[in-house]
This record gives C-alpha cells, structure tokens and sequence, in this order.
C-alpha cells in the first residue's frame, strides 16, 4: 500500500518554453515521441490536430497554449486519461519524482486546463445518429440520374457507372512487374492488405502509348468476381447525369474490341463534350480473364466482395491546401470544374461566393477553405463538389478531388468531441493505418447550419437571374 502511495503521489516534470511544469502521474498512461498530427480545422487554438498512436486516435493539444507561453517545437507527447484519452505536446519530458521532491516544478492542472480551453465539449450523442450518410430520399420527383467516375487517357474522356468503381487511388509506390507479360498488364502491388493485379486501360482500350502521367490514379473495380486495378491518366470528376445525356453507341462504331469495351455516350454542355462511357465487364480479354480465374474460385469472390460491401462505406477524399478531408460518398450529386467566373448575388451572406449554372440549375458556390480556415493552393484549377444537403444542393470549393476510397467498418472512428461548434461538420475520423493516414470524415448535414439553409432554400425559390 506504502507503494501505491507513493506512486499516486508521484509527478511527471516536463518543459516549456525553458520553464519545468509537473502533473500527477495518476492521469498519465505513457510517454511517445510527437507523431504525425493531422490538421482539424477550425480547432480551438490549443488544439495542434489528431494522430495515430498504435491504432487509437488521439487528440493532441499543445501545453505551450493552455498555458498562455510561447509555441515551441514539442517532440513529445503525454498521453492522459481526462474522460477520454489526450495527448500533450512538451518540449521535453524531465523525469518522475516524488511530490516533495518537485519544488523546482510548476504543478498543472490539466483537467481545470482543458474546461478552460474547451468549454464547449458536449456530448456528440446529441447530434443524432446515421454515420454521416445523407438521404436522397427526400426529392421524390428527383429525375433519373446515373452516376459515373469520370477520369481522362490522353485527350480522351471516359467513364464509368461508380456502381462498379470500389476506389480511385494513388498508384503504389512498389509494384511487382509481371514477367513476360504483355503491355496491358503492368503488374500487382498490395492494397489494403490484398494482392491487386494492375492493368493499362489505355492498352485495353487500343490507344496509343504515352509517357506516364504525374497524376496518373488506379480505378479499383470488379470484373467479375474479381478486383483489379485499372490504370488511368487522370481523375476528372463525379457526374450524376440523367439518363436523358446518355445514349447508345451507334451500331456502325461497334465493330472493334476497343469499341466494343465502351456501352454508351454520355452528352455533356448539349453536346459540346462527349463522354465514353465503358462496360466494366467488357473490359478483359477472355485469356486476361482465365489468369484472374486461376486466383481463386467465383464463390470465394463472391464472398468477399459481399462481406466488403456490408461491412465498409465509400468516401470522397477532397484536398484543400495540404489537407485532405472526406465526404460521404452518398453525399455527393456531382464533382465539375470551378467556372472562370460566378454569377454575384446582391446582398448575399460572406459564404456564399456566387451561383454556377449546372445543365440549367442553379447552384450556390461557398469556398470551403473559408470555412476551414485554412490556406488553398496557389496553382491548378479548382473543383466544386455538388452536395446534397438536407432538401439543396450547393457547391463547395475545394483544391482537388483525389480519391474515391472504401473504408471498412473498423477503420473508422467517432471524431473527439474538440470543444466548439465549428468543429461539429467533422463526425468521423478513417485511420488508414496501413497508409499513415487520418482522414476527417466530413458529416454532410453539419455543413450549413439553419440559418444558411434557409437563405440557400429562398435564393433557389426565387433564382438568380442572368447566370451564364
């Protein structure tokens, strides 16, 4: 018992900005060296971001700014247990001593600490359930719409029915070359913890050869019963498209194999852009097909592809400066390009940039980054995502679409409660360990609030006249 006393009693010296400060070692459960942080915009400043500690995520919070000091750079970290488990960023940890023995040390109360800096912790219960998945129900007259991943080979625009795309990715820094094979297979490279065979779609699809692209992405799709990657040029958007835009290939053009890989023409700006749409399991040649065969059996896929589809959901990953963020994939009506110029509307709130003309609706465009207080990019061309929020549709600004991605289950995690309303719009939180990666899950209901609500509801009642 003298023991346990005395281990109670006991204090944890570290410093900042040159000064020693101690708490008890009760709440302490381990010292790490400062890891990666992941940014959480619109933070309490105390807050540095989220990491990734042997499979837990962690709020870090800087000690320097709960006490008011200068910001120094902290290289350790002092996991506590205050209601849910923290970490604190010090300069450096000193050593454990005895309470009496620490009168060189200022003693912290990080609990009172905390209520101070972040008064406004509330239970996130109180927000209502659903996984941040929004509804489309609520447009029953909504017009038929096909969904599609649209990416680029060349000058060529193509794309698919993301009912059959599972992941857009970052082509794999490791990917082992298959000998002797020929130029439409490039190889397999390990994926989410599964052996992925990698396939030029240009050299499916006849075109001719070209130098690797910087932005080269994998469509992971499913032929068959089985996943494979299929290696693209570049990602252009997501189209949610009414059927009305998308017509049959003209049976005069359907005579080659190439030709025979794409189902259907889709009509964008009345015609002015035409997009090929591809049948995903008119892709691979029969011998192509036979190779993938010989992996496993068709129940064994069939299976999987089951249990990976109950028990995961599908993101758009988005980047704002050098964040990136991830939305929902239910959420999301469409993915365009930022127009050269917006339509103003007179006397509107400081959120709203302006309305787009989208095949003739208008949409309202708020820059996120505005509200994510954070930096954009300096170069490339910027991208609206069309969501659907609750009954409206608006577009927000984002730096880049990069990825589409299938989290499992485990994956993801309930945000931390961070202390203010800003932070409300993030309800998730992916850790791809495999990756080193925290990815916020933006709850798509939280990303108006009322108010704004309203006043989009009334701009789309009343139209804005003049929109190119």
């Amino acid at each position: 018992m003298e023991n346990s006393s005395a281990f109670s009693d006991a204090m944890l010296s570290f410093r900042i900005d040159g000064q020693t400060f101690a708490l008890k070692t009760d709440l302490v459960r381990e010292v790490a060296t400062m890891p990666k942080i992941t940014r959480v915009p619109q933070a309490p400043e105390s807050i540095l971001g989220l990491a990734n500690l042997r499979g837990s995520v962690i709020t870090v919070l800087s000690v320097a700014r709960l006490l008011h000091r200068p910001q120094g750079i902290p290289t350790r970290i002092i996991v506590v247990d205050a209601g849910e488990r923290l970490g604190l960023a010090v300069d450096d940890t000193r050593q454990i001593v005895a309470a009496d023995q620490s009168s060189d040390a200022i003693e912290i109360d990080i609990e009172k600490l905390l209520g101070q800096a972040m008064p406004a912790r509330t239970e996130r219960s109180a927000r209502g359930g659903g996984g941040g998945r929004a509804s489309r129900d609520e447009t029953p007259d909504e017009i038929e719409t096909i969904a599609l991943v649209a990416f680029a080979i060349g000058d060529q625009d193509f794309a698919m029915p993301l009912a059959a795309v599972e992941e857009v990715l970052r082509m794999p820094a490791e990917i082992a070359v298959m000998p002797d094979a020929d130029e439409v297979v490039i190889g397999s490279a390990a994926v989410r913890g599964e052996l992925l065979p990698i396939l030029s779609l240009r050299a499916l699809l006849a075109l001719p050869a070209q130098s690797q692209e910087t932005r080269a992405r994998l469509l992971v799709v499913r032929i068959g019963v089985h996943r494979v990657g299929l290696l693209v040029d570049e990602m252009r958007s997501i189209l949610r498209v009414p059927e009305t835009m998308i017509d049959a290939v003209p049976q005069v053009l359907s005579r080659g194999q190439a030709e025979a890989r794409i189902q259907a023409i889709c009509r964008m700006k009345d015609g002015e852009r035409l997009v090929s749409v591809l049948a995903a399991d008119a892709l691979l040649r029969d011998d192509i097909t036979a190779r993938l065969l010989n992996g496993g059996s068709a129940e064994q896929g069939i299976m999987a592809q089951n249990e990976v589809e109950a028990d995961s959901e599908q993101f758009l990953i988005f980047r704002i400066g050098e964040e990136e963020f991830g939305l929902p994939i239910s959420a999301v009506e469409e993915v365009a390009l930022l127009p050269a110029k917006l339509t103003p509307v007179p006397k509107s709130p400081a959120f709203v940039l302006g309305v787009m003309n989208l095949r003739g609706q208008v949409i309202p465009v708020i820059d996120q980054a505005q509200r994510f207080g954070a930096a954009t990019a300096k170069a490339g061309r910027r991208r609206v995502i069309i969501a659907r929020v609750g009954e409206l549709q608006a577009g927000f600004i984002v730096d880049a679409v990069s990825e589409v991605v299938r989290v499992p289950a485990s994956a993801l995690r309930p945000a931390p409660e961070f202390g203010n309303e800003e932070t409300r719009v993030f309800e998730q939180v992916a850790n791809l360990a495999d990756e080193q990666r925290l990815i916020l899950i933006v709850d798509p209901r939280e990303l108006l609030d009322r108010a704004e609500q309203d006043f989009l509801q009334a701009l789309g009642r009343k139209g804005a006249k003049g929109v190119p």
